[in-house]
């Protein structure tokens, strides 16, 4: 059984259950929660991480009755099809649940990208250590933190180090697209998540009319993640003169044309560090949800890059601090201050160094057979 709630986790399940198969000595069966790029490996889903990804307490009460729905129908599979290992990605106040449940069981728990205790909740370490047997950690500095605690972990790497990966170089992408002529081009990446969308792609939008104005060769693209239809953007963009490239996918390819890039905090900040892309990181969530937040989280950033670095080596502007007109402006200096712009790449150079060699699917892979042969 594997569980990923959304789209970043079904993106790195996939490669997994990929890196699994490739190593397998015996018949494999995946079942769980997962996207389509899993299902393409094999997965039968029993929910879809698009209608699983939820961000703040008043958006998971509203989807609480589909999701306790969805947790028993799990606990019922633990019953009646017994998994050999249960293999949970990220998703924590949701896995941490299940992996209560599968311990109840007596059946192996391996977790690979870990809730980040380092930043809020810092007492869950003390669960991860009571209900999770094994745990593939993708940032340096939690081995010692874990290890620490006294929980099972081994390091393995960055899975972004492989997913992003293109084939065809800037200059053949732009012309794909019809951007050959452009000055500068500006990616927006306002989220995986319906309300994401919501919250972020208007303000997002606001940025682009002011910095249209100031550079008229500007020109901006968003890639649309696959959990999210044309339409839920394409509503939002109509509310605006700015001509926006909208691609399916292709993030990465859009990343690597971008000269700067306007994100939403999460993996996706991580995707535009690996490419050295100047950016700023953006987040806004409902004012109650923000404030519980503030009481709880101890990290001095939230976007990833930031913390990694420990230090602030791009601008984040959150909840009351996002605006289109404080994002215009940080997008500004990127383009006119090239010192601000030579260290930011610099910095974000080094990130990509920190994060480890390579073959993280395949190392994580390697340790859930271990598991699977204890098993028998």
């Amino acid at each position: 059984m594997i569980v990923a709630g959304e789209a970043s986790g079904d993106n790195h399940g996939a490669h997994l259950m990929k890196a699994m198969k490739e190593r397998r000595d015996a018949p494999l069966f995946f079942y769980g929660i997962g996207g389509d790029k899993m299902a393409k490996e094999g997965m039968q889903l029993v929910a879809n991480a698009a209608d699983m990804a939820v961000m703040g307490l008043t958006e998971v009460i509203s989807r609480l009755w589909f999701i306790r729905k969805i947790m028993n129908e799990l606990k019922r599979k633990l019953e009646s099809e017994r998994p050999d290992l249960v293999i949970l990605i990220d998703y924590p106040g949701f896995n941490l649940v299940l992996a209560k449940e599968a311990r109840k069981r007596g059946i192996a728990v391996f977790y690979y990208i870990s809730p980040k205790v380092w930043a809020w909740r810092e007492g869950r370490i003390k669960t991860i250590k009571q209900v999770v047997d094994h745990i593939a950690l993708i940032l340096p500095f939690e081995e010692e933190l874990y290890r620490k605690a006294g929980v099972k972990g081994t390091f393995v790497g960055h899975p972004l180090l492989d997913e992003v990966q293109i084939r065809q170089t800037p200059e053949e992408i732009k012309r794909e697209i019809n951007l050959a002529e452009a000055e500068q081009i500006v990616a927006l990446l306002p989220g995986s998540r319906k309300s994401e969308i919501q919250k972020l792609l208007p303000e997002m939008m606001r940025a682009a009319g002011i910095l249209l104005q100031r550079f008229p060769g500007m020109r901006f693209v968003l890639p649309v993640a696959h959990t999210l239809s044309m339409g839920e953007i394409q509503d939002h963009l109509a509310a605006s003169s700015v001509p926006v490239q909208v691609v399916a996918g292709k993030t990465y390819e859009m990343l690597s044309v971008a000269d700067a890039v306007i994100v939403a905090s999460g993996t996706a900040t991580l995707e535009t560090a690996l490419f050295a892309k100047p950016m700023v990181i953006v987040y806004k969530t409902s004012p109650f949800t923000y404030f519980l937040g503030k009481l709880v989280v101890k990290a001095k950033h939230m976007g990833l890059p930031n913390i990694i670095a420990g230090k602030t080596i791009v601008p984040e502007l959150m909840q009351k601090d996002f605006s289109g007109e404080r994002v215009a402006h940080e997008v500004t200096q990127m383009f006119t201050d090239q010192t601000v712009r030579a260290r930011m790449i610099s910095d974000l150079t080094a990130i990509k160094k920190s994060l480890g060699k390579p073959g993280a699917s395949g190392r994580t892979a390697e340790l859930a057979w271990q598991m699977l042969r204890q098993d028998k």
